[in-house]
């Protein structure tokens, strides 16, 4: 099953040397990946030849949200938007600001690897939902979260179990390090059959297996245990969250797996 993980380790450091000196926002004006890696594009929200081979898709071209629609909605919803290279969220203000929602791909996925780069605001909360369900009230009813957090300025940053990039609420994250608040994370989300793993400015922090009895007792334990069908989709949207804080995404690409 050795697809083309890309050597996430490799590719994300890779990216983070860019992320990291490259934009500052809200400023003033390893060993178990399984192939070669390939070379990230230089220009952000740009394929690279290597990832165009690989057979990654772009969600994301710098000026357009043609790939993304809100939870339950046909447009995009109030507060998001595409400028300067990045996806943007600021809570709107007033009430004809339109419907709020979680951003959501239009298309669903299975097996897949999803990298994003991120950053957020002091104490800013979000999160990477995947195998989402349009049937259930909200995004998190369905999909595991990879947890997005300024750790320090937050209240969940004091449980690895809640921290950014866990494995929200369920499965606490292992290591890695973040860059200091308004610079970009780099970050993949692999699901794998039911073998899901978490990286973190090149580093594996979590992984976890779906569906099993372990899974099925962890959740029944944990604040998910009213939400009937959590964690338990086969395929479904990847989402943004809308957590009420300002957030940015940028690099936002997808290789889809073999079932």
């Amino acid at each position: 099953m050795k697809t083309m993980l890309t050597v996430v380790a490799a590719m994300l450091l890779v990216m983070g040397t860019v992320a990291c000196v490259e934009i500052r926002v809200g400023a003033p004006d390893d060993a178990e990946t399984e192939e070669a890696a390939v070379e990230p594009a230089a220009t952000l929200n740009e394929l690279s030849a290597e990832e165009v081979e690989a057979g990654f898709q772009s969600l994301f071209d710098g000026e357009s949200l043609e790939h993304w629609r809100g939870f339950k909605l046909d447009q995009v919803p109030a507060g998001w938007s595409a400028a300067d290279g990045v996806v943007h969220f600021l809570p709107p203000t007033g009430d004809d600001a339109g419907p709020r929602a979680d951003l959501l791909t239009r298309e669903q996925y299975r097996s897949f690897e999803f990298h994003f780069d991120w950053a957020v605001t002091a104490g800013g909360n979000s999160g990477v939902m995947f195998h989402v369900s349009e049937d259930a009230p909200a995004s998190y009813s369905t999909g595991p979260e990879f947890q997005i957090l300024d750790d320090d300025g937050h209240r969940d940053g004091q449980r690895m179990e809640t921290s950014a990039a866990s494995n929200y609420a369920l499965h606490a994250r292992q290591g890695g390090e973040l860059v200091p608040v308004g610079d970009f994370n780099t970050s993949a989300l692999r699901v794998e059959g039911n073998r899901v793993t978490h990286w973190l400015n090149g580093e594996k922090v979590v992984e976890y297996m779906l569906w099993d009895d372990d899974w099925k007792a962890l959740v029944e334990a944990s604040k998910f245990a009213s939400m009937p069908g959590y964690g338990m989709m086969e395929t479904g949207h990847i989402a943004l969250q809308d957590h009420g804080n300002e957030i940015w995404f940028r690099n936002l690409r997808i290789l889809v797996l073999p079932d």
